[in-house]
């Protein structure tokens, strides 16, 4: 540990050295590179941790159908997709059509309803594109009641196949790793999980088997480290009891759930954070500290949530939007300077909290000294990966190179991961940057770019529909 720490301040200092000469060449850059060249550059930059990140919304529908279609990778199961509705009474149900269910529930339903079904791989090439554009926004006038109450409720029984689940996580992970990331903390819980045959795993039967699949070659061959927060939905009637078996599993499984989250739509005011003041109180007096990142000020206008998330014992605040409005807690975060806001920029423009990101409150904290980052929220749903959030920052805010770099340091800096794993994350990391420097940085400006061409990033419909960039789209991983 001693020596991984010594190492640090060796490269902290070394990076800063070349990041002091690098800084004019990524100024030009900005410049004079087309956005192909400049989104290719950011493609291929080092970056530190995606800390902000539902695992259910990252999934990609290409991923899904890949997934689900393959009995090798879905457990054997057979998935079906509502592509009508028979029933007039049931046409204003959210997420009704497109809706995913399981064979054991499809073989339960009556020879009309099945008759509303077929099986993922009959989809006509028709039915596929429109199934698969029903899991992301991707249309004008798609918003906040199409992502928090039509698009997940379409995903139906699908996250109770732990074998699909897991097989997305592992989708995940190696798109990310393609792009630099070193550390992924995602919000992935245990419970939930049927067999196919009906039986309700306790999570505790399904950590062995999530452990398993994360061990296999494949995703230890990526070399990035996964940890999950495990997630409460702040809500339901029942969430104080939620939160404390959460609680209680996540203080049983610290080697990979290293914190816990409250989410769910902020405007509902069951969900306001003080409900749950007691209940944190209460747990803190029977459990060692646990991590907390918890959504606040993911809001239109001024509130008091992001100060009540912190009252509650949160370490870094998910998207705090509104932040800006509250003087007070913007004031005590920017001199305490040890609370992160985890910023979501693409999240924040589709779900319409900043329709004009050039109007986003993430400049102001970045440059008054708050502590943030940028993530990818729901990825899948918004079409979009971590290279989408970095050309988003630089093109429209003109981030310096110390400011980009501080980006993926933070991440790492404000990780739950343990100490030891966390510095050698920021050793790797500083010695990735000065590679990234020394690389880039020499010769002409023009050599840069040529060495650009040798880099084949990975764009999805968001990078295409907003900037006219187009690379290569993958499959399922």
């Amino acid at each position: 540990m001693r020596r991984l720490l010594l190492s640090l301040l060796f490269l902290v200092g070394f990076a800063g050295t070349h990041a002091a000469e690098f800084a004019a060449r990524f100024d030009e850059l900005i410049r004079t590179a087309s956005p192909r060249q400049l989104y290719t550059l950011l493609y291929d930059l080092p970056k530190g941790g995606d800390l902000h990140n539902h695992s259910g919304g990252s999934d990609r529908p290409e991923w899904m159908f890949e997934i689900m279609t393959d009995a090798a990778r879905n457990g054997g199961d057979t998935f079906y997709t509502r592509v009508k509705i028979a029933a007039a009474a049931e046409v204003a149900e959210p997420g009704a059509r497109f809706r995913l269910i399981r064979q054991r529930i499809y073989d339960r339903l009556t020879p009309a309803a099945q008759a509303d079904y077929v099986t993922l791989k009959d989809l006509s090439p028709a039915l596929r594109a429109e199934w698969g554009n029903a899991f992301r926004l991707d249309a004008p006038g798609e918003g906040r009641d199409e992502f928090f109450n039509v698009i997940w409720a379409r995903r139906g029984e699908m996250g109770q196949n732990l074998d699909v689940r897991l097989e997305l996580l592992v989708a995940n992970i190696k798109a990310f790793a393609a792009e630099g990331l070193a550390y992924l903390e995602t919000q992935f819980g245990a419970d939930g999980v049927v067999t196919n045959d009906g039986r309700a795993l306790t999570a505790e039967e399904a950590v062995p088997l999530i452990e398993r699949r994360l061990a296999q070659p494949d995703v230890a061959s990526t070399g990035l480290v996964v940890r999950f927060q495990d997630t409460v939905l702040r809500f339901r009637p029942d969430a104080e009891t939620k939160l404390a078996e959460t609680y209680a599993f996540v203080a049983a499984h610290r080697d990979r759930w290293v914190g816990v989250n409250l989410a769910g739509i902020e405007s509902d005011p069951r969900g306001h954070p003080r409900r749950f003041l007691e209940t944190f109180r209460q747990l803190r007096s029977r459990f060692p500290t646990l991590a907390l990142s918890i959504h606040a000020g993911e809001m239109d206008g001024p509130d008091s949530h992001v100060r009540d998330t912190l009252l509650l014992g949160a370490s870094r605040i998910g998207h705090g939007v509104n932040l800006i409005h509250d003087a007070d807690t913007l004031l005590l975060l920017q001199q305490t300077r040890r609370v992160l806001v985890e910023i979501n920029l693409i999240s924040n423009r589709l779900l319409g909290y900043t329709p004009d990101l050039a109007r986003h409150p993430f400049p102001e904290y970045l440059r008054t000294g708050v502590p943030v980052c940028l993530n990818t929220d729901d990825r899948g749903m918004w079409d979009s990966n971590l290279t989408d959030e970095y050309y988003t920052a630089v093109t429209t805010f003109r981030l310096s190179w110390p400011e980009v770099v501080q980006l993926g340091r933070n991440s790492l800096t404000h990780a739950f991961v343990q100490p030891a794993v966390k510095a050698k994350l920021l050793a790797d990391y500083e010695a990735r940057v000065a590679a990234f420097e020394q690389n880039y940085g020499a010769g002409t400006t023009r050599d840069t770019l040529a060495k650009l061409e040798t880099v084949k990033p990975i764009t999805y419909g968001y990078a295409q529909r907003t900037w006219g960039l187009e690379f290569s789209s993958d499959t399922a991983p």
